[in-house]
């Protein structure tokens, strides 16, 4: 019998580090045992309600429905540029044009098969029912008629695609075309935006959406301070589970020369009785995200914050619920 095992009894009241030399493992001590506990992190804020008698402020951002790059359908090299930056333009409007002489040359070469094989075709009915030509003969003239056909189309088609027209009306917003540029199928040349309807797009709260119709009249405040009145053209049928909010569109009504594609904007909505969502604005970081607590452990989450409610409180629009305890932000 070994040495550890006949004095056992007396080497059980030693330390773990002791025990080990006997050929037992030891255990290093927990952060407990060792008096380095970390303190448990505690929510500094809580999230809460409150009845407000205000409207609901969301930021949004000017679009349109139609707003698209112009490319390059063909390579080639620009031959001519119809349109400047600003400039207003129609629906098909030429904006440049691809040099066009081998499209052009196989055009005329096209049509002057198609039109040959037409009188073929004619000579050749006539011919059949006179019974001067076979069947077959006849048919083979219909069959090269038809390839005639398609040749044609193509060269047509090669030919429209060295021209650069407008898909839309509305203003050019870019022009990257340059003259006695080579270009590849599929290179930017022009931006073109159109310039109404204005829309603006939301995400409303659930408890806010709820009323929301297709109709209902709002504000929209430009950076310079400017009010427009807008009305909801679109809600969506459903809430986001996610963000537990609802997407609203907005159509401006009449806007000013100051509001324009891409501009930053805050709509309000309403100004009935509701409730709402408050924290100490001290518990928002800069970057809108806050720091949720819960069982000891903290989560970094992103919030849509709206105006102050008085108090040193802001109101949270989606992120948050009530009774959620939050920890102060890194700012």
């Amino acid at each position: 019998m070994s040495r550890c095992v006949r004095h056992a009894p007396i080497f059980a009241a030693f330390s773990l580090a002791t025990l080990s030399a006997c050929g037992t493992e030891a255990r290093s001590a927990s952060p407990q045992q060792s008096g380095t506990s970390r303190p448990a992190l505690v929510g500094e804020f809580v999230a809460d309600t409150m009845t407000v008698q205000q409207p609901l402020e969301l930021p949004a951002q000017l679009y349109v429905e139609h707003d698209a790059v112009v490319v390059a359908r063909s390579a080639g090299t620009i031959d001519s540029v119809s349109s400047e930056l600003g400039d207003r333009v129609t629906a098909g409007q030429l904006l440049a044009r691809l040099e066009s002489a081998e499209q052009e040359i196989a055009l005329a070469g096209a049509e002057a098969a198609h039109d040959n094989a037409n009188r073929s075709v004619a000579r050749a009915r006539a011919l059949t029912k006179s019974g001067g030509i076979t069947q077959a003969d006849s048919e083979q003239a219909e069959f090269q008629l038809r390839q005639t056909d398609i040749a044609l189309r193509k060269a047509h088609r090669d030919f429209d695609l060295t021209r650069i027209t407008a898909p839309f009306a509305g203003v050019v917003t870019t022009r990257a075309a340059r003259p006695r540029r080579f270009v590849g199928a599929g290179d930017t040349l022009f931006r073109v935006t159109e310039q109404a309807p204005l829309l603006a797009r939301i995400r409303v709260p659930e408890g806010s959406a709820r009323g929301l119709r297709a109709g209902e009249s709002a504000s929209v405040v430009g950076g310079d301070g400017a009010t427009v009145t807008a009305v909801v053209a679109h809600t969506a049928p459903f809430v986001d589970a996610a963000s537990g909010t609802r997407e609203v569109v907005l159509r401006l009504v009449n806007p000013g020369a100051s509001a324009i594609v891409g501009s930053s904007v805050t709509v309000r909505l309403g100004r009935e009785r509701r409730r709402a969502i408050v924290v100490d604005r001290a518990a928002v970081a800069n970057d809108g995200y806050v720091v949720v607590v819960e069982n000891g452990r903290s989560t970094v989450r992103a919030v849509t914050v709206g105006r102050d409610v008085g108090g040193g409180r802001i109101e949270v629009l989606s992120g948050l619920s009530a009774g959620e305890r939050l920890a102060r932000p890194t700012r």
